[in-house]
């Protein structure tokens, strides 16, 4: 097996080098690049996921579809496509970019930081989701009213990260859902 990396950002976003990610997530997580994916099906519902319970930060909570990290050099349609197979079993197409500068910093309940420039993409799906229960604690395909109803309801319960997607990319119906809560919002 091979070491999974990171690569390191300087703070204008330009790559500066290489960690591994088991060394990367700490309380003090350099900037670093990521994804996210918002999967749809043809019926236009939103597969959202729960995040394993094995996983270093955010256990347990609802989130998008799937995140990751591209390796070095990989190009970032290719390591959406790939993150999509790996993590859900998924073939996804129409890979879409929708928001090329997003990026956050977000402190989980442990102190471990997320700190990524993580443009956000969508995809569509014609498959069911064979999650990797490394990754995935279980998932549900959702409208996008149902979704947006419990992002404003709940958004403790969701991942900083998509509460935020959510909001910037206008992507479910509805008001604005709202900041995210004390503790998880950017340090």
């Amino acid at each position: 097996m091979t070491t999974e990396l990171v690569v390191l950002l300087d703070q204008d976003g330009d790559p500066i080098g290489t960690e591994s990610k088991q060394s990367v997530h700490t309380t003090r997580t350099p900037l670093h690049l990521a994804f996210s994916c918002h999967v749809r099906d043809a019926a236009g519902r939103v597969l959202v996921t729960r995040r394993s319970l094995r996983k270093r930060t955010w256990p347990g909570v609802w989130t998008n579809s799937f995140c990751g990290h591209p390796q070095p050099d990989e190009p970032m349609t290719a390591a959406v496509e790939r993150r999509a197979r790996d993590e859900l079993g998924l073939a996804v197409r129409e890979v879409r970019l929708v928001l090329p500068h997003f990026r956050y910093r977000a402190v989980d309940a442990s102190g471990i930081v997320e700190n990524e420039l993580c443009p956000v993409h969508v995809a569509i799906t014609d498959d069911e989701p064979r999650p990797n229960p490394d990754e995935v604690a279980e998932f549900r395909w959702s409208t996008p009213d149902e979704l947006g109803t419990a992002l404003r309801a709940a958004p403790w319960a969701f991942s900083p990260w998509f509460v935020k997607q959510a909001r910037e990319m206008s992507l479910y119906a509805g008001p604005d859902t709202g900041d995210p809560p004390a503790g998880e919002q950017d340090r």
